[in-house]
């Protein structure tokens, strides 16, 4: 057996060996886990940041738990092992002096040395009833311990399973959270933060200059309220951007940021509604309180429909309770918050006539800004951004490709682009070129080409007729705009031909005299049928309801008959915001409705006549025209200006 001495030096030799190899292994290992700090950094390298201070304490303690498990207390086996029956048989010859007996062995001393097995031996024992008498019958001192290490048994029974679960636990929690770590099923705040200083500024954002001047304003309010404070005036509390998608009303949103250099939050509205009634309107305080403590900053909530719809109607089986709490609250943060705080919220939506009016009086969302559809010069703008980084043919001419693209927003523009760019690298060229642009802007706006759609003879010269027929009623009517191109390759779903006109001039109103001239172009390709083939055919459906539709709005909402005078008939109501779809309620009388379908039909008839006149009048040049589409299948302005100057 030790003596308390001996096992003393032991203890402290293994702690001095632990010690150095523990040193060699943080040595080793050190530039891994915590390595040097970059060039030019104020910390030194050898210092130790304070997120690696509490890991190397909980490696000290746990290693200290260890060896005081390993060394404290305990019985241990000594000397050499022998089999238990042979140790049977020394109790039975009366040679065994002493035993400690444990549960996992037994140590013994002999009352004399042996050769083969010495003084000291142990054993694993098979416990039986007649072992205790054994040792008592032949006078063997025997002591009985439990064996075990408390230490060790709390640490391996207790504290490392218990470890063992916290650190599962603690992985799974993110995962389940989002990434949140604040709460169970995802409860937690999915709020960002974003510094966006000197990464999206509004050099990057081409177009939409109104929009960037209301917005430049707000940004001059972050950065020296003071100037407005002096007038007596207010920070304005909320901005609220209004457009169809892919206006750029989020890009807005982070050049703002960025021009201001403030924290910016940014946050999807949909974000704040969950499965469980309350979280919603949690993560609205949260949000406030977070801004707070950072202003001057700005809060973006995007799509802020989600949350903002009208209240009022019954609540179907409790769903709306939810979206109801969180604009309650959002309401009241933007109510309460002190105006010269520096906070101000940003919003983004497409459908502002559905949002609730709470949020859009005066004191909540002060500045509604309406990023409008780019015009012209912003669409040259637009896609001299988007081609900045491309290689570009000399051929190549932005205006026109902009003069192509009317009503297309920046995320069109930016989609030609990249098609363009997709057309060239198809073709195997090394720059992109106008007829990539040309053949991306037909792609976007007709649909690919159906090359696998074969037209039989017949069907192909109906098409030609038809769209030659278009052609020459736009190029012989006094407001008709230029013709650009024409095609009879199938597009799309059902287009089998288009005519496409090249707009000289930004227009926003339109007179009588062209609604009338467009109602003569539209029937022109069912006239030239009816002139070349004798009969018409199903092709001209969608010209004929988009004339159906011009004339009737002539007749009901422009004034423009004589016979019912500058009245409205019929009540429309925009069923979303810039989305072109509306709803009709009837006002009217019988009679008036009798009149009205008469006029519609007038104008209709009028227009069918002078498409009629016009290609009788230019009848060579319209067969001409259908056997050149035939024989080319796209025909440009150049082609057909050369066709229609010779001689019949």
């Amino acid at each position: 057996m030790l003596d308390k001495q001996k096992l003393t030096e032991i203890v402290k030799t293994l702690l001095d060996g632990l010690y150095l190899a523990w040193d060699w292994l943080i040595k080793t290992l050190k530039p891994l886990v915590n390595p040097p700090t970059a060039k030019g950094s104020d910390q030194p390298e050898t210092a130790e940041t304070p997120a690696k201070k509490p890991a190397r304490i909980w490696l000290y303690l746990l290693l200290g738990i260890f060896v005081l498990s390993v060394l404290a207390g305990g019985e241990k086996p000594q000397g050499q092992e022998i089999p238990y029956s042979q140790f049977l048989n020394l109790v039975n010859a009366d040679k065994v002096e002493d035993a400690v007996v444990t549960q996992r062995f037994i140590n013994g001393n002999l009352k004399q040395d042996d050769q083969k097995i010495g003084k000291h031996f142990f054993t694993i024992p098979l416990w039986d009833e007649a072992l205790t008498k054994n040792l008592q019958d032949h006078q063997v001192e025997y002591v009985v311990r439990s064996g075990d290490n408390w230490l060790s048994s709390l640490l391996f029974n207790w504290v490392i399973p218990v470890a063992i679960f916290a650190g599962i636990w603690m992985w799974l929690l993110p995962r389940m959270t989002g990434g949140a770590g604040r709460g169970f099923l995802n409860l937690g705040n999915k709020i960002k933060i974003q510094q966006e200083a000197g990464k999206v500024t509004f050099d990057d954002v081409a177009g939409a200059e109104s929009a960037k001047q209301e917005l430049k304003e707000t940004i001059e309010f972050l950065k020296s309220p003071e100037k407005l404070q002096k007038l007596g005036g207010r920070m304005p509390k909320g901005v609220l951007l209004v457009g169809t998608p892919g206006t750029g009303k989020t890009l807005l949103a982070r050049a703002v940021s960025g021009e201001a250099g403030v924290p910016f939050f940014n946050i999807s509205a949909s974000e704040f509604i969950e499965m469980f009634v309350g979280i919603g309107a949690a993560r609205v305080r949260d949000l406030f309180d977070q801004a707070r403590q950072k202003a001057p900053c700005i809060i973006f909530i995007d799509e802020l429909d989600a949350i903002g719809r009208s209240r009022g109607g019954p609540a179907m089986m409790g769903g709306n309770d939810e979206r109801e709490q969180t604009l309650n609250q959002l309401l009241t943060e933007m109510d309460g918050f002190d105006p010269t705080s520096g906070v101000v919220v940003m919003a983004a939506t497409n459908r502002p006539e559905i949002l609730d009016k709470a949020l859009l009086r005066a004191g909540r969302f002060d500045r509604q800004i309406v990023v409008d559809k780019p015009d012209l010069t912003d669409r040259i703008a637009i896609l001299k951004l988007h081609s900045k980084g491309m290689q570009l043919d000399n051929d190549v001419d932005l205006s026109t490709v902009a003069k192509r693209t009317p009503g297309f927003v920046g995320a069109d523009l930016s989609n030609i682009a990249n098609e363009a760019a997709i057309m060239a690298a198809r073709g195997g060229r090394d720059s992109v070129s106008m007829a990539d642009f040309e053949a991306a802007i037909d792609r976007v706006m007709a649909g690919p080409e159906k090359k696998n759609r074969l037209l039989g003879p017949e069907e192909k010269r109906r098409v030609a007729y038809h769209e030659a027929g278009h052609a020459l009623v736009a190029e012989n009517v006094p407001t008709g705009q230029p013709v650009h191109k024409i095609s009879i390759i199938p597009r799309g779903v059902a287009a089998l031909g288009f005519t496409l006109q090249l707009p000289v001039e930004e227009k926003y109103l339109s007179t009588e005299v062209e609604l009338k001239d467009q109602l003569a172009i539209l029937l022109g390709g069912r006239v030239a049928e009816q002139l070349a083939l004798g009969s018409v055919s199903t092709g001209a459906q969608n010209d004929l309801e988009k004339a159906s539709e011009i004339a009737r709005n002539m007749v009901c909402y422009l004034g423009m008959s004589k016979k019912l005078g500058p009245l409205i008939y019929g009540q429309r109501q925009q069923l979303q915001f810039l989305s072109g779809d509306m709803s009709e309620q009837r006002n009217y009388s019988e009679d008036t409705a009798r009149l009205i379908d008469a006029e519609i039909k007038a104008l209709i008839e009028e227009a069918e006549q002078r498409a009629k006149d016009i290609l009788t009048k230019a009848r060579p040049q319209l067969d001409r025209l259908a056997e050149l589409l035939q024989d080319k299948e796209v025909i440009q302005r150049e082609d057909m200006l050369e066709l229609l100057a010779q001689k019949s």
